[in-house]
C-alpha cells in the first residue's frame, strides 16, 4: 500500500478520533481505513493508536508521528501543486486562526476579500484566545499578538496595539480620574479574569510596576468588560483596538497613557518554504495589506 495513502490515513483518524470519521472524510469503507492503519503500524513495528469500544487516541509515538506525517503530506501537496502550475492562481483551502475579537474585526473582512477575489479558494477560520502551534495544529497562517517564540515560522509584522485603561466620562465626571496608580487602586475595576485578584502591569518613571487590584467586577470576555466600561461601572483595562470604536464615539476615555507598558506587535505568521504555495502567498499578502493600512493598528 502506498506510504503517503497510509500517512493521510492515519492523519485522518487520529485528528477524527475515530475509524468510521476517518472513513467519511476519505470517503473510504471502514475496513479499507482498518487496513491501512494495520498495515501502516506492522510496517513500522510499532503502535501508533490506542483503541477501545469508546475512543481512539494516538499514543505517544503516533503523537510524534502525527506531527511528522502533517509536514510531509503538507510539503507533498506543495509539491504537486507547483510542478502542476497550480500556483498560477490561487486555489484550495487555507487554514487560518486568530484571537476572538480580533478576528472578527480585522481578520475575517481579509478573508471575505480574499475569497471574493480568488473564486476558486476556501478558507477554514478558528477564533481563539490562545497560542495555537500552526504544525501540530494544522493550520496554514496565524494572526498573533505579542512578542514571538517560534523561530521556524515567517513572520510579518503589520502593526501594534497597546494595553490601555479607560472608562465613560460618566464614571470620570462622577468619581474623579486617577492620575497615578494610588489613586486607581481605589477606582472600581473591571477585568477579565476568573480569579478574584489581578495584577496590571506599568512603567512608571522607566521601571516595571505591577499594581494587584481585586476587582468589583471580574468576567470572562472582553466583551463584558468593554460594554461594562462603557455603561459606567467603572475602569477597565483592554487592547487599544478592542476599544477604538468606543473611544472614537466618546463613550470611553483612555487615561494613564503615560504609565502604559510597550506595544504588543501583531505579526501574521505562515510556514517558511520553498514550496509555499500561492493561496497562501496570496492570502498573506492581501491581509498583510490591508491590516498594515488599518489606522487603529498603525496609527500615522
Amino acid at each position: 500500500m502506498d506510504r503517503f495513502h497510509e500517512m493521510a490515513v492515519f492523519v485522518a483518524v487520529a485528528e477524527e478520533e475515530g475509524f468510521a470519521a476517518a472513513a467519511r472524510r476519505l470517503n473510504m469503507s471502514p475496513p479499507a481505513v482498518t487496513r491501512a492503519i494495520a498495515a501502516l503500524e506492522t510496517r513500522m513495528g510499532v503502535k501508533l493508536l490506542n483503541r477501545t469500544t469508546r475512543f481512539v487516541r494516538a499514543t505517544t509515538a503516533g503523537l510524534r508521528f502525527l506531527e511528522d506525517a502533517r509536514r510531509i503530506l503538507s510539503d507533498v501537496n506543495a509539491a504537486e501543486e507547483a510542478a502542476a502550475g497550480i500556483n498560477a492562481a490561487p486555489s484550495g483551502q487555507v487554514s487560518v486562526t486568530a484571537p476572538q475579537m480580533f478576528g472578527r474585526l480585522f481578520v475575517l473582512p481579509g478573508i471575505l476579500a480574499y475569497l471574493e477575489r480568488y473564486a476558486d479558494t476556501r478558507v477554514q477560520a478558528v477564533f481563539l484566545d490562545r497560542v495555537v502551534n500552526l504544525l501540530e495544529e494544522g493550520f496554514d497562517v496565524s494572526v498573533r499578538i505579542g512578542e514571538l517564540e517560534d523561530s521556524s515560522m515567517r513572520a510579518v509584522r503589520v502593526g501594534s496595539v497597546r494595553n490601555v485603561l479607560c472608562a465613560s466620562p460618566q464614571y470620570l465626571h462622577d468619581h474623579g480620574e486617577p492620575r497615578d496608580l494610588q489613586a486607581l487602586s481605589a477606582c472600581a475595576a473591571v477585568a477579565v479574569t476568573p480569579a478574584g485578584s489581578v495584577n496590571w502591569r506599568f512603567v512608571e518613571d522607566g521601571r516595571a510596576r505591577l499594581l494587584k487590584l481585586r476587582p468589583r467586577l471580574c468576567v470572562t470576555t472582553n466583551e463584558a468588560a468593554l460594554a461594562a466600561a462603557s455603561a459606567g461601572f467603572g475602569i477597565t483595562r483592554l487592547l487599544s483596538y478592542q476599544v477604538a470604536e468606543q473611544v472614537a464615539r466618546g463613550e470611553l476615555k483612555i487615561i494613564l497613557q503615560q504609565l502604559e507598558p510597550p506595544a504588543s506587535p501583531i505579526h501574521i505568521l505562515h510556514r517558511e518554504g520553498r514550496l509555499q504555495t500561492t493561496k497562501i502567498r496570496a492570502f498573506v499578502d492581501l491581509m498583510a495589506a490591508q491590516l498594515k493600512g488599518d489606522a487603529r493598528l498603525n496609527p500615522a
